[in-house]
């Protein structure tokens, strides 16, 4: 996997399973073939207003739909369900200029000119960017010890082979989890919060909320590590769900979080002490409409002057067409191991992308912001250790 993990919720293995979304299908700039890219000028469409309002009361938002017209759909009918993009074809390297003027500022300028990470820095630095938008994936975790889905001997999936799931991503359906959920428990029990700690990155996302810079944070990721880091819930959106609640799947009762996990730390599957029903964790399955705070994305990335993607494949959809849902003009940076998504088949002017190692590209964007002792006193004094991770 492009990110080097896959701890945030994997694409589902067949095209069109129960429950997706449809979607369309394009074609990037090299004749790449691009599948499950929504079309977003659907999605900012409608008033933001009726927007919240139905995103208020947890009602689904809009339909994608192959063939129809934005006026055939309506503005609001259904709700975002997970789907996986596919890109074939050629890489497009991205070229790093590193005498670009840091005075083209945030969302202002059209003139084709490429940024450096240093620019980035330099706007960060300076304030020119106040409304910072993140995008993370699994890959800002494996460093904090999580281990990945898919490698051999070690991954979760590997962990899960004893109760013969017909392929690793059926936990993630409902289907199979109502035949057999322990598979899923399993995984649950290994995530538990506090068997993980958050590393370097998930202080330096901190450290932007606590210099007020971070409009939102958006995270494919179930293990709450960015909860755990100090970032409040405000400022998070968790696209795949979370298990800090749980619902009952026969009589939607909701429970907090550690009402199940005494079940679940004991092997025993969670059921609901009124009806007797399975208590799923709210996490999002294959085909599940996203959480309703997902819909602050409407709002969010229109007033973003900063993009942050941090370790991720951009590879499941909805979440991966956010990245293109910026002003062309806002500067976007990739901070990964490869380059991916629209970073690899539609580049813009300003785009960054630093690959390599996650954290020590982090570590290298906070040198140049000069923010590195701060950075190293947050986590002391979060964690007690000078690093952030639990050896």
């Amino acid at each position: 996997m492009a990110d080097g993990s896959a701890r945030s919720l994997p694409a589902p293995r067949r095209a069109g399973h129960a429950g997706s979304v449809p979607v369309r299908a394009g074609r990037g700039r090299q004749g790449n073939r691009v599948l499950g890219r929504p079309n977003f000028s659907r999605v900012l469409g409608p008033p933001l207003e009726a927007l919240k309002s139905r995103a208020a009361w947890g009602q689904p938002v809009t339909e994608w739909s192959r063939g129809l017209k934005p006026s055939d759909v309506g503005p609001l009918k259904q709700g975002w369900s997970l789907a996986r993009t596919s890109v074939t074809g050629g890489r497009r390297p991205i070229a790093l200029s590193v005498g670009a003027s840091s005075a083209f500022g945030c969302g202002g300028s059209s003139e084709k000119a490429k940024l450096s990470l240093q620019d980035v820095a330099e706007l960060l630095r300076t304030r020119a960017c106040r409304r910072v938008v993140v995008m993370v994936g699994a890959g800002i975790s494996t460093p904090s010890g999580i281990p990945d889905f898919r490698s051999p001997g070690s991954g979760l999936y590997s962990n899960l082979q004893q109760y013969n799931i017909p392929y690793p991503e059926a936990i993630f359906e409902l289907d199979f989890f109502f035949h057999n959920p322990k598979p899923f428990f399993t995984l649950a029990k290994e995530l538990y919060p506090g068997h993980y700690k958050p590393n370097v990155t998930h202080f330096f996302l901190r450290l932007l909320h606590d210099k007020e810079l971070l409009l939102r944070l958006y995270t494919q990721n179930i293990d709450g590590l960015e909860r755990a880091s100090g970032i409040p819930a405000s400022k998070l959106v968790e696209a795949h769900g979370t298990f800090a609640s749980a619902t009952c799947t026969v009589c939607r009762r909701s429970f907090p979080g550690e009402d199940f996990w005494t079940d679940v730390m004991a092997d025993r599957v969670p059921h609901c002490s009124v009806c007797t029903g399975i208590v799923k964790p709210d996490i999002v399955f294959f085909g599940e409409p996203l959480p309703a705070r997902f819909l602050l994305h409407v709002a969010d990335f229109p007033m973003a002057d900063l993009l942050l993607i941090l370790g991720t494949s951009l590879e499941v959809e909805p979440f991966a067409s956010l990245s293109e849902a910026v002003q062309k003009s806002v500067p976007r940076l990739l901070i990964n191991r490869d380059l991916v998504g629209p970073f690899a088949w539609s580049p813009r002017s300003k785009d960054v992308a630093q690959l390599g190692d996650v954290v020590e590209s982090v570590e290298r964007l906070v040198d140049l912001l000069g923010w590195t002792q701060e950075l190293q006193d947050l986590i002391q004094r979060e964690t007690g250790k000078p690093d952030g991770q639990d050896r």
